[in-house]
């Protein structure tokens, strides 16, 4: 009979055994199982910092914001070209609330704290009004926006405010990556058990070997192919948010022909739920949302 003593900085551990091999496997697991816990800890620090720089900046930001509003509300005072540099801290400033919130939201995906607010809604009616509010932005960038639906009504149980950001962010890629001349469709198709809403365009498309990779945290498309830049967070929070309904995102596209996004979501219902009581917010809220997400554009 051998006997093995080991001493180890994270454990002190006494194995008999008359196999070698079976000593350094179960040690290699007392190992693996502690470098685990260190990670999960990690994890949750990280997690814990993030959610709080992310708030920290978030205070002066509104307060930079605010004074840029009110010094807007006032142009009439100021010169074009101090005009245009209210503009542009404007359009920055909204840059900065659209990352901070989307690292806040996807801290608290992963701490699984995110919480969504499910009601009963007319979802073609919630996506063709969002896509409306975007055709007139879209059309400044000479991209034409069109909406069209298999069915003229159908309730089902989500988060409006959720599928707003998720179409929302979906819009906003694709006029980004859609040349002037472009056009752009939000289609909805009433698939009975689901509901199937589709974000398409003919712009840039996405290369074969990045479609797998482009719902991973911080992945982007090749820089070189694009005329922006992003924090890589937003198509998996987009992710996220859909699974957090249950549902599925995928993509099709080809290379300098286009891409489209399918989201697949169950047409469940809640039966103690008044349905559309969040519209007149949310309509209030809209052009506020828009500016941001679209932000980076």
């Amino acid at each position: 009979m051998q006997i093995a003593e080991i001493i180890k900085n994270h454990s002190y551990v006494i194995i008999k055994s008359d196999d070698k091999y079976e000593i350094v496997k179960n040690v290699e697991l007392l190992i693996k199982d502690r470098q685990l816990l260190q990670a999960h800890e990690y994890d949750r620090l990280k997690n814990e910092f993030m959610a709080n720089v992310s708030h920290e900046l978030r205070t002066p930001l509104n307060v930079i914001l605010g004074t840029v509003q009110l010094l807007e509300l006032k142009k009439t005072d100021v010169d074009i070209k101090e005009h245009k540099y209210i503009k542009i801290l404007k359009q920055n400033c909204y840059r900065l609330v659209r990352l901070i919130n989307n690292v806040i939201d996807i801290t608290k995906i992963d701490a699984d704290f995110y919480e969504i607010k499910k009601q009963n809604c007319d979802i073609v009616n919630l996506v063709e009004e969002i896509t409306v509010s975007v055709a007139e932005y879209a059309l400044s960038k000479e991209i034409t926006v069109v909406f069209d639906a298999d069915t003229k009504q159908k309730v089902i149980n989500c988060d409006p405010d959720q599928i707003e950001r998720i179409v929302l962010n979906l819009l906003s890629n694709a006029i980004k990556f859609t040349p002037a001349g472009g056009e752009i469709s939000v289609l909805v198709h009433d698939k009975g058990e689901k509901i199937e809403l589709i974000v398409k365009d003919n712009g840039i498309g996405i290369p074969k070997d990045k479609q797998k990779s482009i719902f991973k945290r911080f992945e982007q498309v090749d820089k070189s192919l694009s005329r922006h830049e992003g924090s890589g967070i937003g198509l998996s929070l987009v992710k996220a948010l859909v699974e957090k309904h249950d549902g599925i995102i995928a993509v099709n596209s080809e290379e300098n022909k286009g891409s489209e996004f399918i989201i697949g979501l169950p047409c469940n219902i809640q039966n103690s739920e008044s349905e559309e009581s969040w519209i007149v917010q949310s309509l209030l809220n809209r052009p506020e949302k828009i500016k941001i997400e679209f932000s980076d554009i």
